[in-house]
């Protein structure tokens, strides 16, 4: 059920917040042992929490529409009196305070239920490299539910929770929302404070919700931003005269042949009901994989290198290797890299002068299997790692409102993801919503 729907029964008395807990839990409990989508859970505290928003609603105190929601944390954002671990046995200290965002959701009403499994220090894009074992996919065990936010996908994907948060650097949230049918929002960056979130690249980090439509992530990233009354939905925005540029170059140049066809179709189906279209180059893509390289790698190490030495063996192998053979980028590296990632900002932005939004898929590939290395096209083999970000990473480069929707099942059952970037987080939503709605009335 949609947030607002929630909210208007949990007003009217037809459930109550202990009522959509135990819901939650009992999914959790069913979900859990297979998928591994939760690092903590607190259940009793999920209970006291939903019984208080239940007795403030009786008693005349409405937070508004997250009031008595169930939501997930990603295990990077502190949450006071809970070790936030990112994934890593080698994170071990309470946290002292929530992070201003967790701040924001609480003073909403929220009901916190556990804290969501994450490739550790979310520097990958599989959650199998977890301190705490890997996240396994709902509909196939063997295979990856995306990374690094791949328990908040999960815990969506299930029932588990109404909303996850997660966080999104090169498309973490994006990724796995992708990989489990469900929308992805990462807002413009800087909307949402970093501030008591474990950094990968705060370069490029956002913080963003999770959830199973446009209407629900909106609501969920209003929360995170402000403890006052949440925003109005963005009106809807009529799809005739909407101008959608296509990244067809760069987003169908390789991609799964399935994928391809189900955005392309989910795009002629836009254009059918009035918008318009058209294909527009990302002439900086080729400054792309190396910019973001540099930039990740290098504010990657500014916090790891100093810890390294004395938790390597609490790290998972993977993500220790990683970051031990990694070579620091020099000053003159990383100053090129910045004015790169600067040119790809601007190129973005120009694009988004001529059209209203780019598409273009949200993920090459559908989800792999634990352990798959590589991904193997026509022309060549793809380290999977690459194949799963590259369609994401320029708009965290570009600072881009980015949100990915579900576009319709390929072969095995599998959902293809359709991705829209826009100017700003309200407008896009404003069209995603459209979108959204043109998409499950088949064009009409």
């Amino acid at each position: 059920m949609a947030i607002r729907d929630t909210a208007r029964a949990l007003r009217e008395g037809r459930t109550r917040s202990r009522a959509l807990v135990e819901a939650c839990l009992e999914q959790i409990h069913t979900w859990q042992p297979a998928t591994n989508a939760f690092i903590h859970l607190d259940e009793q505290a999920a209970r006291r929490e939903a019984d208080a928003a239940d007795k403030a609603l009786r008693q005349g105190h409405d937070r508004g529409l997250l009031h008595g929601i169930p939501i997930s944390l990603k295990d990077l954002l502190d949450q006071q009196g809970v070790v936030t671990t990112a994934g890593s046995r080698s994170m071990t200290a309470v946290a002292q305070a929530d992070a201003p965002c967790v701040a924001h959701l609480r003073a909403q009403g929220v009901v916190f239920l556990g804290r969501t499994n994450m490739h550790e220090f979310a520097l990958g894009t599989t959650s199998e490299d977890s301190g705490f074992g890997p996240v396994r996919h709902p509909r196939d065990g063997g295979r990856s539910a995306g990374g690094s936010s791949g328990g908040a996908a999960v815990a969506v994907a299930t029932g588990m929770s109404h909303v996850a948060i997660g966080s999104d650097t090169g498309g973490s949230i994006r990724i796995p929302a992708a990989a489990c049918g469900l929308v992805g929002l990462k807002p413009s960056w800087g909307e949402v404070s970093l501030q008591g979130v474990v950094p990968l690249s705060p370069t490029v980090d956002c913080v963003g919700p999770l959830a199973t439509s446009v209407d629900d992530a909106w609501i969920a990233l209003q929360g995170l931003k402000t403890s006052a009354t949440l925003a109005a939905l963005p009106e809807a925005r009529p799809v005739r005269g909407l101008r959608i540029g296509v990244l067809r170059d760069f987003g169908w140049r390789v991609v799964d042949p399935g994928i391809g066809r189900r955005v392309a179709e989910a795009i002629a189906r836009l254009t059918a009901a009035g918008a318009a279209s058209e294909d527009v180059p990302l002439a900086s893509a080729p400054l792309v994989v190396p910019t973001y390289g540099t930039i990740v790698i290098s504010e990657a190490l500014d916090f790891h290198r100093p810890r390294l030495p004395v938790h390597a063996q609490d790290y998972t192998p993977a993500v220790r290797g990683r970051l031990e053979t990694a070579a620091r980028p020099s000053d003159e590296e990383r100053a090129r890299a910045h004015e790169a990632r600067a040119r790809i900002e601007a190129d973005v932005a120009d694009l988004l002068t001529r059209v209203d939004v780019l598409a273009l898929p949200g993920s090459a590939i559908t989800p792999p299997r634990l352990g798959q290395a590589d991904v193997h096209w026509p022309h060549g083999d793809e380290p999977t790692r690459a194949a799963m970000l590259r369609l994401t990473q320029p708009f965290n480069l570009s600072r881009s409102p980015a949100l990915v929707m579900p576009a319709g099942e390929v072969d095995g059952g599998w959902m293809a993801s359709l991705q829209l970037v826009g100017r700003d987080t309200a407008s896009l939503v404003a069209i995603a919503r459209t979108v959204e709605a043109v998409l499950a009335n088949g064009g009409a």
